[in-house]
């Protein structure tokens, strides 16, 4: 399986996208035919090399209405107040757009030369986006006009970013979560806080955060696209890493490189990685009675694993480290049951990959009755086989019997089975 992670720690916009995907190398011949077919200037796409913050990336420039576009990842506008430049951006881009509507646009695509599924992809999604203005601004899908996006250079982005991942075999997308930056950014109908509202309205559901550049960082293409596509959003996958892309933005922050980062490889054979949040809190001055029963209602909702450790804390304090291990969806719950339920006034949270072994229950006989085992394997391969202790532990009351032969009992009859099958 061919993997492609999106490394959105300086955001992302369309440009940017597209410009990585040529830099991890997407043939550029090839983009400009598929482009060509759209009835676009063969002339009017090109590529440059830049540095952004000492790292070298391809900077995609699109002929036309380029210039129309004033989000933040091109141009500045940080917090302006009522009658700066801000308003005359804001002017320029409602009388220099080309507004184009979805029937237009779709007309575009479903004569081009891209593959049938490659137009049905990026006709679904303009109609996507389409959906998410007519909701933001209080119309139709059939009535909205696209504004950014139904400018020249976005919808390059769009169709050259769908046949880009085609190209390239791309079987599955991840990312990690969006840097969205902050500020305000001018649009046609007005200046906005950062994220833009289609550009919030698209990341919904969304793992996101707010870096210090003030600065819009993901643009509505940019969040169009990523995620269209990724099916997952966390850490980097397990892979054998072939390529490696960065897209620049057009503005260089002196203290950050103003890129998008793409990761490309085959996908490793191992167990499947998945994304947890650590919760961790110091606690000193609560009674140890109530830890027990603060790790059993942080199980019973729907913790994976908790556990407190002792520490010595700050004056040679003794303490306890309370470590609560979740998915990112249990998080807010967890930490006001925490709250609730303990003396802390704060916690800390990370979120980590994990990697598990495949696992499953058999059942095996023993001379003391029948035994379930937890199996654990590693692409098919066994890693470890435990009797459930708890088991054991009520077969060897009922029998007479010491736990230690229950156990060694249930090993013994599993290795004996395992062996037999391998005949």
């Amino acid at each position: 399986m061919r993997i492609l992670h999106f490394d959105c720690f300086s955001g992302a916009a369309g440009d940017m996208i597209l410009g990585a995907l040529i830099d991890a190398g997407l043939p550029f011949e090839g983009l400009q035919r598929a482009l060509g077919s759209l009835a676009l200037d063969r002339e009017a796409v090109r590529t440059e090399r830049v540095v952004r913050a000492g790292i070298g990336a391809t900077k995609l420039h699109v002929r036309g209405e380029e210039a129309a576009h004033h989000h933040a990842h091109q141009e500045p506008h940080g917090h302006r107040r009522a009658g700066s430049a801000g308003d005359a951006a804001v002017a320029e881009a409602r009388h220099v757009h080309t507004h184009r509507t979805l029937p237009e646009i779709a007309r575009l695509i479903d004569g081009s030369a891209l593959s049938p599924s490659a137009r049905k992809r990026a006709v679904a999604l303009f109609e996507r986006l389409a959906e998410t203005e007519a909701a933001v601004h209080g119309t139709t899908r059939e009535r909205v006009h696209l504004h950014e996006l139904g400018a020249l250079d976005s919808i390059v982005d769009v169709v050259g970013t769908v046949y880009a991942l085609e190209a390239l075999g791309i079987d599955r997308v991840t990312a990690s979560p969006l840097n969205v930056g902050g500020g305000t950014v001018a649009t046609a109908h007005g200046i906005y806080p950062v994220p833009a509202p289609a550009t919030a309205r698209l990341l919904t559901g969304v793992p996101v955060y707010a870096g210090g550049q003030q600065a819009e960082l993901v643009t509505p293409t940019g969040a169009l696209l990523i995620t269209a596509y990724a099916e997952r959003f966390g850490a980097l996958p397990p892979m054998r890493l072939e390529r490696v892309g960065y897209g620049a933005g057009t503005r260089d922050f002196p203290d950050a490189p103003n890129v998008l980062r793409v990761l490309i490889g085959e996908a490793e054979e191992t167990a499947p990685v998945r994304t947890v949040v650590v919760i961790e809190t110091e606690i000193d001055d609560m009674n140890p009675q109530i830890f027990g029963v603060l790790v059993e209602r942080l199980l019973a909702a729907g913790a994976l694993d908790v556990f407190h450790t002792p520490i010595q804390m700050k004056k040679a304090r003794p303490g306890t480290l309370l470590t609560v291990v979740a998915t990112p969806e249990t998080r807010a719950e967890l930490t006001a049951i925490i709250f609730r339920e303990s003396t802390t006034i704060g916690v800390r949270y990370a979120e980590m990959a994990r990697e598990c072994l495949d696992r499953e229950s058999v059942t095996v006989e023993t001379p003391f009755g029948p035994v379930p085992i937890k199996v654990a394997r590693r692409n098919g391969e066994l890693m470890n086989a435990s009797p459930e202790f708890d088991a054991c532990v009520r077969i060897a009351a009922s029998s007479g019997r010491p736990v230690k032969d229950v156990h060694a009992a249930a090993v013994s009859a599993f290795l004996a089975r395992s062996r037999e099958s391998e005949a």
